[in-house]
C-alpha cells in the first residue's frame, strides 16, 4: 500500500497534527525566549513538557505522542539557541549534537506517519529503543565533558561542523528509505509475510538493499564527530557496524524465506549499504 499524499495525511491525521503542534509551539517558545535570556529559555526546557502532558490529558489526545514531540522540541529550540548564538564556545560542540539527535528522533516518528501509519504508534519516536542506545549516548556525553575540560583544543569547530554535515547526508538516506519503502519499512524485524508486503527494488533500492541502515549508520558515527569525540568514534563505529550487521543477517534470511530466488537475484546484483556487511547467503549444497 503506497502512502497517501502528505496533504491529505495532515488533513485527515489528527494524532499527527497534535505532535507536530506541540513540537513547533515547544521550539518556537523556547527559541523566541532564548533571545532574551538562555535562564528563562532553561526554565522553559523544564515546564513546557509537564504542562504538554496535561493538556493532552484534557483534551483527551495521546498525551505519549505529544509529551514526547514536547521534549524534542524544547531541546531542539534550546541547542539550536545555543548553537547559533554562542557559536564560538567550544561547548556548542554539544548543543550542536543535541539540535540534531533531537531531530533525528522527531522526524523518524513524523516519517513513519507519512510512509507507514499503520504501524505508528509512540515507540516510533525511538526514544525507547534500548538501555544500550541510552547509555552509548550518555558515554559520549562524558567524554566530551572530560576532553572539554582536560583538553579543549581537540574541540574543532570545522570538524563538528563536518559532523553535521554527515548526519544530514545519514538523516536524507535514511528518510529517503522510510519513503520508499513505504509499508515495507518497520522498526521491528518482520517475523511473518504480510498479504501486502512486496520487494522494494526501485528508488534508492536500486542503488543499496538497506539503506536505512546505511544512513543510520552514518548519522551514528557522525554524531561523535560532531562532539570531536576520537574514542567514542571508533567504539561507535565498531558497535554499530556490529550491530548492523547481525541485524542484517537476521532480516536477509527472512527476505529469503519471504521472496526466495528473488530476493538472491536482488541481494546479487545490488551492495548491502553498510559497508563490508554482506549479509545472509543461502548455504551452498553438494
Amino acid at each position: 500500500m503506497a502512502p497517501i499524499s502528505i496533504r491529505k495525511q495532515l488533513q485527515v491525521d489528527v494524532e499527527l497534527r497534535s505532535v507536530l503542534a506541540f513540537f513547533f509551539a515547544s521550539f518556537v517558545l523556547v527559541f523566541a525566549f532564548s533571545l532574551f535570556s538562555m535562564l528563562i529559555a532553561a526554565l522553559l526546557l523544564v515546564c513546557i513538557p509537564p504542562s504538554s502532558y496535561f493538556i493532552s490529558k484534557h483534551r483527551n489526545q495521546k498525551f505519549q505522542s505529544t509529551t514526547q514531540a514536547s521534549i524534542l522540541g524544547v531541546v531542539f529550540g534550546f541547542a539550536l539557541s545555543y548553537s547559533i548564538f554562542y557559536n564560538n564556545y567550544k561547548s556548542s560542540c554539544l548543543s550542536r549534537y543535541f539540535a540534531i539527535l533531537a531531530i533525528f528522533h522527531f522526524t523518524e516518528y513524523v516519517f513513519t506517519a507519512f510512509s507507514n501509519r499503520r504501524s505508528l504508534q509512540p515507540d516510533s519516536f525511538l526514544l525507547n529503543h534500548s538501555v544500550g542506545y541510552w547509555m552509548a549516548a550518555s558515554t559520549s556525553w562524558i567524554e566530551f565533558l572530560i576532553e572539554l575540560y582536560i583538553f579543549p583544543f581537540m574541540k574543532s569547530h570545522s570538524l563538528s561542523m563536518l559532523g553535521v554535515l554527515c548526519c544530514i547526508i545519514g538523516e536524507v538516506i535514511r528518510k529517503t528509505a522510510m519513503m520508499h519503502a513505504g509499508s515495507g519499512f518497520t522498526h521491528k524485524l518482520a517475523m511473518a509475510k504480510r498479504s501486502d508486503h512486496v520487494l522494494v527494488t526501485e528508488g534508492i533500492y536500486a542503488w543499496m538493499r538497506h539503506p536505512g541502515y546505511c544512513g543510520w549508520f552514518i548519522w551514528a558515527v557522525s554524531t561523535q564527530l560532531i562532539l570531536c569525540n576520537p574514542i567514542c568514534t571508533f567504539i561507535y563505529t565498531y558497535v554499530t557496524w556490529h550491530f548492523f550487521s547481525q541485524r542484517i543477517y537476521d532480516e536477509e534470511r527472512d527476505l529469503i524465506k519471504f521472496f526466495g530466488s528473488n530476493y538472491i537475484a536482488y541481494q546479487n546484483q545490488v551492495m548491502c549499504g553498510v559497508p563490508f556487511v554482506t549479509g545472509y547467503k543461502m548455504p551452498q549444497h553438494g
